[in-house]
């Protein structure tokens, strides 16, 4: 294998982690390092470039993310078959001749960053001690297909979660396991088709995901404005059957918290017009100072509430589990019908997160989650208003992954967005406001990524 032998920028514009990972990530895409072979030890590799143990994890870390290594257990980390568009020459097997791999054009480009990751936000390491448990001691319940619904013992560790920590009573048969909260809108779609909805009301500005599955689905869509307190009750559809979809406990477009008042006015909209309300609790265990707004669906005469939740933010984005708890009626409906449906989600992944829950690691993860995003966020918000104070505004900043941002500068939203991206840092625009996902910037990064976007945006 190729020695690694670095030359680091000592101006340090991009971290040490950085510029190791794109030196490694560079010498694989040109076939100097190849597919199986062994990359140096975290220790040795840290002796080497004179860099700390925690810097090469990071470069390694972000490597096995992007999928251009992977780790064997007690072994180390090995060089993953990577598709790069240009053509690579595989070592031949004795009396074989070289063989071309099939490659595919890179996209979005070489020269696109890579976004920030911090370590810090998920330890892969117990994960993997879970994972490999599974393996060892329960190998042969994964020769078989996993259940429509989910994994029973995923939806056992969920009922129970969702009690203490959201105040929601269920048991494990209304709960229905899905591959991302798209996928689980449109097992939803087909249940309330089947109970005689055809119409839904959705936020707005709201998940356009979500909207394009009812849109796709054929259902009728009214779009009701997302006030400072919420959904505008008054303009949802009356005297037809309806579901609307909220986001009562932290709308992540606006910021918008749902008063408790008005969470009973929207229990009544759905009692007096035999309507249903989908309450997305998206990132509503992320809530950083006071007690966690409970759940709509822990409320008396919530019988009309279906609850959608999803593990993408607490653990990591590429495990896609998202759930839904159904009311028991729906729940009768969705058994009748399972057996139409095939498992969308990994058993294997299923497993590892039901024992994850269950030996109280998940529990212990979002404790620590909730500690370091308050302190991210706080630095953040005080960050911007000390090197933005003139044309920067902080609109939301009390829970979740993200910070909104109103802008006055002369780029579009557009521009600006593409400018966080540049850094490593992804947005969304939504108007003339900019949501900016802070949660994977290490913490010592912060001051000098939001100095990086002052200026850029003051440009």
């Amino acid at each position: 294998m190729k020695a690694l032998l670095p030359v680091f920028d000592e101006t340090r514009e991009k971290p040490y982690y950085l510029q190791l990972y794109s030196y490694i990530k560079d010498a694989i895409l040109a076939g100097e390092i190849r597919e199986g072979e062994k990359l140096p030890s975290l220790r040795s590799l840290a002796r080497s470039t004179a860099l700390s143990i925690t810097t090469v994890e990071q470069s390694y870390n972000q490597l096995l993310v992007e999928g251009y290594i992977y780790a064997k257990p007690q072994s180390g980390y090995y060089v993953s078959r990577v598709l790069t568009g240009r053509s690579q020459t595989v070592p031949a097997e004795a009396g074989d001749r070289e063989a071309e791999v099939f490659t595919i054009e890179e996209t979005p480009g070489p020269d696109l960053p890579p976004m920030q990751y911090d370590p810090e936000c998920f330890d892969f390491n117990k994960w993997k001690k879970c994972m490999n448990k599974i393996l060892n001691d329960y190998s042969p319940s994964l020769m078989y297909e996993g259940s429509p619904q989910g994994e029973s013992a995923l939806r056992t560790e969920i009922s129970r979660y969702l009690y203490t920590s959201r105040g929601v009573k269920c048991t494990p048969d209304q709960i229905i396991i899905g591959a991302g909260t798209q996928q689980i809108t449109n097992q939803l779609a087909t249940l309330l088709r089947k109970l005689g909805v055809e119409h839904v009301a959705l936020e707005d500005p709201g998940y356009m995901p979500v909207r394009n599955a009812f849109r796709d689905r054929g259902f009728a869509i009214t779009s009701v404005a997302v006030r400072n307190n919420g959904l505008a009750i008054e303009k949802l559809p009356a005297n037809i059957q309806a579901a609307a979809y909220v986001s009562p406990s932290n709308h992540a477009y606006t910021g918008s918290v749902m008063p408790i008042g008005r969470r009973y006015e929207l229990l009544s909209w759905a009692e007096e017009n035999n309507s249903y309300i989908i309450e997305d609790d998206y990132d509503s265990e992320l809530r950083y100072f006071g007690k966690p707004i409970p759940a709509l669906k822990s409320l008396p005469g919530s019988d009309r509430v279906i609850y959608l939740s999803s593990f993408s933010s607490t653990l990591f984005a590429a495990l896609k589990i998202s759930y839904m708890v159904l009311p028991a009626e729906m729940a009768r409906v969705f058994s009748s019908i399972a057996g139409d449906y095939s498992p969308t989600c990994s058993k294997l992944e299923q497993l590892t997160l039901a024992m994850f829950m269950e030996s109280g690691l998940y529990q212990t993860h979002i404790k620590k989650l909730r500690k370091l995003y308050s302190q991210k966020l706080t630095r953040i918000t005080e960050a911007f208003l000390a090197k933005a104070p003139d044309f920067v505004r902080v609109i939301n900043s009390s829970s979740g992954i993200s910070i909104i941002l109103e802008i006055d500068s002369p780029k579009t939203p557009g521009q600006i967005k593409k400018d966080a991206e540049g850094i490593g840092i992804p947005a969304v625009c939504v108007g003339r406001r900019i949501i900016l996902y802070y949660n994977q910037i290490p913490l010592s990064e912060i001051d000098g990524a939001v100095s990086q976007l002052a200026e850029l945006w003051r440009q």
